[in-house]
């Protein structure tokens, strides 16, 4: 993925990046079985929730630590800020339904890893840099925090947040990296991976757990 493919723009009705968006958005307003929920918490314990995360990501990317360390952190900070179960569950699609409980909790708990390191990753390339949550708003049944990231010698560039307590707890569980949505981008992936092993998910457990 280079920075140029995916600097945030705005989005035509036609445009794929939009459409991936919505998608996203789509994937987990299907998670809501009964109608708009009435959130238990307010636009500014999700801005705080995002500030911890975001403090916690700029101490990690400026730490100096070595790569292996780092992803570490970021294994971290995702199990305590975001809503592994149901960004794992939104990844796996249809398959989560036919899942077993023990087939599930598998996956997850290789999934939570997988993605941490990946996004951990990308978050490795603002080495040098900082993010700032610069706002926050509701969007139907969550909250999206609105947070920017300055590079050294690169344009800011935007990062979003989706927040929700839907879980029980006030978590994230989507990020929207320069228009790249990670519920819709991981959904396609996973799918993909799940596809190539005949839709067998403890083979693509197995194989998450190697990535």
């Amino acid at each position: 993925m280079t920075r140029s493919s995916t600097r945030m723009q705005t989005l035509t009705a036609t445009d794929p990046r939009r459409r991936a968006l919505l998608a996203g958005g789509a994937v987990y307003a299907g998670m809501l079985l009964t109608g708009t929920p009435v959130m238990a918490f307010t636009v500014d314990q999700a801005r705080a929730l995002i500030d911890r995360a975001v403090g916690e990501v700029n101490g990690t990317i400026n730490s100096g630590k070595p790569e292996a360390a780092m992803l570490k952190d970021f294994e971290g900070i995702f199990t305590r800020y975001a809503d592994v179960p149901t960004i794992a569950r939104s990844a796996l699609g249809p398959a989560a339904r036919s899942a077993s409980a023990s087939q599930l909790a598998t996956f997850t708990e290789a999934f939570r890893v997988y993605i941490a390191r990946k996004y951990g990753r990308r978050f490795r390339e603002f080495i040098g840099g900082q993010i700032e949550v610069t706002g926050a708003q509701p969007l139907k049944s969550y909250y999206e925090v609105v947070s920017v990231a300055k590079l050294r010698g690169q344009s800011p560039f935007d990062l979003r947040w989706h927040v929700s307590d839907r879980s029980g707890r006030q978590l994230f569980f989507n990020i929207i990296i320069e228009g790249v949505n990670m519920l819709a981008a991981e959904r396609t992936e996973i799918g993909s991976m799940l596809d190539r092993r005949r839709g067998d998910i403890n083979a693509l457990t197995a194989d998450l757990r190697s990535i």
